[in-house]
């Protein structure tokens, strides 16, 4: 008989049923395929353009998840390569490189790759992209026409700055900026699909996708608790139906309230997601999915990652019920995302309200006692700003960080043993600023 390997991360049970949304994301999609109707390929575009697809009864794909999917699944490396095979350098961002390895492979054999993990995406109609973040979508989404015949259309984000974001009347203006260009989109989906939006629908489905977000939130700041009932492994997997919400947005309402009664009970029972919890960290950004097993080794030693990629997270909840159009709904939610924390970062003095700043709050408010920072080399979004990170945690807060460099997808990239051995000698420095941080009445 084999021994069952111990298990260091207490998973918690409701997780499973939202991992499963991600298979059915890719069935649906093949299989609306298949059925002639409409598919799409979306950008993560946090919620500004998925309801107006849902609406519209097109069925979605995330690239940007597939390309997590293909690095948990071992087969990510053949695509890339053949990324670089096919022009593309090998710095360019590891998902891009992902799908367009893949998109160039469908093209070869005229249907979805054999090894294509969950069934591949299938071939779409519409290439959705996002201008928000991200710098290398643009170029990614406009390279695809080499392997695939769809139109490509970008919904706009504004990126204004912390002060600028502040100033009178450019809330407002953004906003009416963002209901004009869903507009626009929508009048292209109409002459692309020849269907006319269902507004009722799209009504039904704005409300329902803030009140999911709104349910996360509300799980998210469970975890603050002592010990932390949740891991970053069960936020990255139940993340997914929000962040990439192709599925019945009544069934992620279930989910996420089943996952919140879990949690919950977890609070009231004082059960932790590592157990002893010997150190509380946050992480920061975009984890190595191709080694995800390196958090069960950190949980060995009682590391409990408790807060994490501020870009997966749900907005700060806002009272949207009096707006009564929904496309203003969606704008304001989208926005609220993005510049929610933009206000406290002011009152600080930080300039980047945005990715860097939330740390503070979070290692504040989650009573962090280190954090694991991991720069990618194909991803600039998610790795400038670490610096800064590591600068303010430590100066503001005594709060030091573990450096382990990688990337999303190439495993090649990433020194596990390596990373290990820095994770040992990093208990020693977290010991030390605990008793800094005491030392100067902090309250944690």
């Amino acid at each position: 008989m084999v021994e069952e390997k111990k298990k260091f991360i207490n998973r918690l049970k409701s997780m499973y049923a939202l991992r499963a949304n991600i298979d059915k994301m890719y069935a649906r999609t093949v299989e609306a395929s298949k059925a002639g109707n409409p598919t799409a390929w979306c950008a993560v575009n946090w919620w500004e353009a998925d309801p107006i697809l849902k609406a519209m009864g097109v069925e979605v794909v995330y690239p940007e998840n597939y390309g997590a999917v293909c690095a948990s699944a071992g087969v990510a490396q053949d695509y890339l390569e053949r990324s670089a095979a096919e022009g593309f350098p090998t710095y360019l961002c590891g998902y891009a490189r992902n799908c367009i390895g893949y998109a160039a492979r469908m093209k070869e054999l005229g249907e979805i790759p054999p090894e294509a993990p969950l069934g591949g995406m299938a071939r779409p109609v519409l290439l959705l992209n996002s201008s928000a973040l991200c710098d290398a979508r643009y170029k990614w989404f406009q390279s695809l026409g080499r392997y695939l015949d769809a139109p490509v259309w970008t919904v706009e984000l504004p990126h204004p700055g912390v002060k600028e974001s502040q100033a009178d009347g450019a809330h407002e203006q953004n906003i009416r900026f963002m209901v004009g260009e869903l507009k626009e989109f929508i009048a292209f989906l109409e002459r692309l699909l020849g269907k006319k939006m269902d507004w009722a629908r799209l009504d039904e489905l704005a409300s329902a996708f803030i009140e999911v977000n709104r349910i996360w939130y509300e799980i998210n700041e469970l975890r603050k608790a002592r010990p932390c009932p949740m891991h970053s492994r069960d936020f990255w997997t139940c993340m997914t139906a929000s962040l990439y919400p192709s599925g019945d947005p009544k069934e992620s309402l279930k989910l996420y309230r089943d996952l919140l009664a879990e949690v919950k009970e977890r609070v009231a029972n004082k059960i932790g997601a590592v157990a002893p919890e010997k150190y509380r960290l946050l992480f920061a950004e975009l984890p190595p999915w191709h080694d995800l097993k390196i958090f069960d080794e950190m949980a060995e030693r009682g590391w409990s990652f408790v807060v994490e990629s501020w870009a997966y997270h749900p907005p700060k909840p806002i009272d949207l019920s009096h707006v009564s159009d929904p496309l203003e709904r969606v704008a304001r939610h989208t926005y609220r995302w993005f510049t929610g924390y933009f206000a406290n970062a002011l009152q600080e003095d930080e300039y980047m309200g945005y990715f860097a700043y939330p740390y503070l709050e979070w290692a504040r408010d989650y009573q962090c006692d280190g954090a694991m920072l991991h720069p990618l080399l194909s991803c600039r979004t998610a790795t400038n700003h670490l610096v800064l990170v590591q600068d303010r945690l430590l100066s503001k807060l005594k709060v030091p960080s573990l450096v382990a460099e990688g990337d999303i997808v190439d495993f090649k990239t990433f020194d596990h043993p390596g990373t290990m051995r820095k994770a040992e000698a990093f208990e020693e420095i977290m010991d030390h600023y605990r008793g800094l941080r005491r030392g100067e009445g902090l309250p944690w």
